[in-house]
């Protein structure tokens, strides 16, 4: 495969796509740019148009409006994508009672791969860190196994542009390193990458622009790090060495507010202060902090930047946005 020039069209121009499913509106105007050598996050709650968008992207599905291309290509009315376009919506598609190698040498046979144009079935094993079990039955890999292998095939292609579904779904730490490092080195050769996902720390670590969905339309998109400083006034949480100094002090710096409860005269069961504000504010409260001999502990936020204004943006109080620690909880049967 010949070096792509990033220079000239995006791997993926939409605009104003529209799709429904009968009366359901699935997609409302969408308009979006990716470039090659980055990786592009979409998000939204769960109904926004995410995997209607994704499964456009891969040929799974074609859009009732507006304009799409693909690596240069237009895109038709008809279910197909240029070659260069791999990757899976809904989680990858497997043959349970082959092995993770045969799986792959299957793929590779069907999709007509030589030489030259495949990674090989045991290198792409050995990205994702599935060596040890390549010749173990799918039907009992965990959840996070399977995604794996699915990342796996897709880079039997050497995509140009590779479109994932909640690629860190069911990962432990070490699965997650594995596909962390995957998709940032893809990227880094030239590889044009979507992904969807519901944590955060995904997205802050591996993507550089974020597309947010809601109700089928776009609220935002751009740079993760104009995202981020979107999200206005968050709650910190405080740990120091004087509990009853600290909410002093905070009580006192302009533009802070102590969340209510939080007054340790009155709860001796914690020594963590809570307070609201913005960034600067935040900053003079350190400084008074220090400035009073008072040591800081940790300062966080209770929720992160990228979160906050997400659910701003997209009015989704109770949307399901997760963290990487919560996220792990809920699965079982990781390796």
């Amino acid at each position: 495969m010949g070096k792509v020039d990033e220079n000239r069209s995006p791997a993926v121009r939409a605009r104003g796509i529209t799709k429904s499913f009968g009366d359901v509106v699935a997609l409302d105007g969408v308009d979006l740019d990716v470039v090659y050598g980055q990786v592009h996050g979409l998000v939204g709650p769960n109904g926004a148009g995410k995997t209607t968008l994704l499964g456009l992207l891969l040929g799974l599905a074609v859009a009732d409006g507006g304009r799409l291309e693909i690596l240069g290509t237009p895109v038709g009315r008809t279910l197909a994508v240029p070659q260069g376009v791999a990757g899976f919506v809904d989680g990858p598609g497997l043959y349970p009672s082959l092995t993770a190698r045969q799986n792959l040498s299957a793929l590779a046979s069907l999709g007509r791969y030589d030489a030259d144009g495949a990674t090989g079935v045991d290198d792409a094993l050995e990205q994702v860190g599935l060596t040890d079990v390549a010749d173990d039955r799918v039907r009992g890999f965990s959840l996070g196994m399977r995604q794996r292998l699915g990342l796996a095939a897709a880079l039997l292609t050497k995509p140009r542009l590779l479109v994932l579904d909640e690629p860190a779904n069911g990962l432990d730490p070490a699965g997650k390193h594995h596909v962390h490092r995957v998709i940032a080195g893809l990227a880094a050769d030239g590889t044009a990458v979507v992904l969807s996902s519901h944590r955060m720390d995904d997205l802050a670590a591996l993507c550089s622009e974020v597309t947010i969905l809601a109700t089928g339309r776009v609220v935002f998109s751009g740079p993760v790090s104009k995202l981020a400083a979107e999200s206005g006034e968050l709650d910190y949480r405080l740990l120091t060495s004087d509990p009853a100094a600290a909410h002093r002090l905070a009580s006192e710096t302009p533009g802070l507010r102590v969340a209510p409860g939080r007054d340790p005269a009155q709860r001796l069961d914690t020594d963590v202060l809570v307070v609201r504000g913005p960034v600067p504010a935040v900053d003079e409260l350190v400084v008074r902090l220090v400035r009073a001999g008072v040591a800081l502990r940790e300062l966080a936020p209770v929720v992160t930047p990228l979160e906050a204004a997400f659910l701003a943006l997209t009015g989704a109080g109770t949307a399901p946005v997760r963290t990487g620690q919560e996220e792990q909880m809920d699965q079982e049967d990781l390796r």
